[in-house]
């Protein structure tokens, strides 16, 4: 699940981990209003504007009239995800931000050229930067360990830097029994370059960064910049959060973050019935039960000159209704020529998965071919069950026999 950086900075402050004055407005007047009362009558002369979205690279990211498509200016200059402005009159030049941004979309290279629409602007001081860094904690599933990387290449996407050059990031695994050590902070801020009250500081800010990662149950918690102000503060400029979906039931309040207008609606309405979905853009539907498994019958596709549609995980308990809510949500996508259902009878039985699918297709119209192989306990009885139905279905031996089935009837 993720959150804003408004939403991520709030949470920040309740483990003491320093951010900047801010506020949050959903409108061009509130915009205006806030930056007029909340920072020029508090002296504060630079405000950074900043686009709330679920995707990265907003400082290089364009806005584009949500009809016309055209980039927009304010007067000479080019609007763009994240804006510093300063001058005498910063309370309307805020508002003019605002008109042209709020209600548009914003092109980044993580939204495509699609662009995701502005629902909400943050409004930041600006601060006197005397360098750039980067930090982030990730769960690192080689070692099974929460991991530290740090960097000097503030400000840099994480990824071009660990491509161009890896010998620039540095990592410390947090041992799960012995929790993050304070040799390991200092080993960070060593290899960081820093020293006196900088090096002091940044000890802090990552001792309790961690705290926080851990006790809010994050998946990532990336700072990017990390910045090292001229009074030799480190302060979180920005902020990214992700938490772990297996750890929500413990964290109810986090329903109350969750901003759904940034999620497919396919991924929104596939979540209402428990169903792993995330659209791609093939167009062969996938139905399979257990991650694994999907994610290898989206390689056999693609291997056998297909295309995915979608990821979808049924999980264990492939019944009649979330069969039938799988069957409505993957061909709601107008790409889907062709579904293939790949189902490992394990713990379920590949003759009560048959009878699902047959009842399933009563409920829901289907329109484009369907291909399944079952495999496992009851697989037998559940080729039967499928080739007595009287639906058009083809059922595959095996496998490689049902990727190949699918990519030649969506090709014919």
């Amino acid at each position: 699940m993720k959150i804003h950086e408004h939403q991520a900075k709030d949470l920040l402050r309740r483990f003491n981990v320093p951010v900047l004055k801010s506020k949050v407005v959903y409108t061009a007047d509130e915009a205006g209003k806030s930056a007029f009362e909340d920072f020029v009558n508090m002296g504060c002369n630079t405000i950074v504007l900043k686009a709330q979205v679920h995707a990265g690279g907003r400082g290089k990211g364009s806005i584009h009239d949500i009809t016309t498509d055209e980039i927009q200016f304010v007067g000479e200059k080019q609007v763009r995800g994240v804006n510093v402005i300063s001058g005498n009159d910063v309370a309307h030049t805020i508002y003019e931000y605002a008109v042209r941004m709020l209600g548009n979309k914003i092109k980044t290279i993580q939204t495509g050229e699609s662009g995701t629409i502005i629902g909400r602007l943050l409004l930041e001081e600006g601060v006197g930067i005397a360098k750039e860094f980067y930090a982030g904690i990730v769960l690192d599933r080689g070692t099974g360990k929460n991991t530290i990387m740090v960097s000097t290449e503030g400000g840099v996407e994480i990824e071009k830097v660990a491509e161009e050059s890896p010998e620039k990031i540095l990592k410390e695994a947090i041992d799960p029994k012995l929790g993050f050590q304070n040799y390991q902070a200092r080993r960070l801020g060593i290899g960081l370059g820093l020293s006196g009250d900088a090096f002091k500081s940044f000890n802090t800010f990552i001792t309790r960064l961690v705290r926080a990662y851990e006790s809010l149950d994050c998946s990532l918690l990336e700072i990017n910049p990390l910045v090292l102000t001229t009074n030799g503060t480190m302060i979180a400029l920005d902020a990214k959060m992700n938490f772990d979906d297996n750890a929500l039931y413990r964290h109810a309040e986090y329903e109350d973050l969750r901003d759904i207008t940034e999620e497919a609606p396919l991924e929104v309405e596939a979540s209402k019935f428990d169903l792993n979905y995330i659209k791609l853009d093939g167009n062969v539907g996938c139905m399979v039960n257990g991650a694994g498994l999907a994610m290898a019958t989206m390689d056999m596709i693609q291997m056998s000159g297909g295309s995915p549609a979608n990821f979808l995980d049924v999980g264990g308990g492939a019944n009649v209704d979330r069969i039938a809510n799988a069957f409505r949500i993957m061909l709601s996508d107008p790409n889907v020529k062709a579904v293939l259902i790949n189902i490992f009878g394990g713990i379920v039985r590949c003759d009560k998965v048959a009878e699902g699918i047959v009842q399933a297709l009563k409920k829901v119209s289907v329109n484009v071919p369907v291909i399944v192989r079952l495999d496992g306990t009851n697989a037998r009885e559940g080729k039967l069950l499928l080739k007595n139905s009287g639906l058009a279905f083809k059922v595959a031996e095996n496998f490689e026999q049902a990727a190949k089935l699918v990519t030649e009837v969506v090709a014919a």
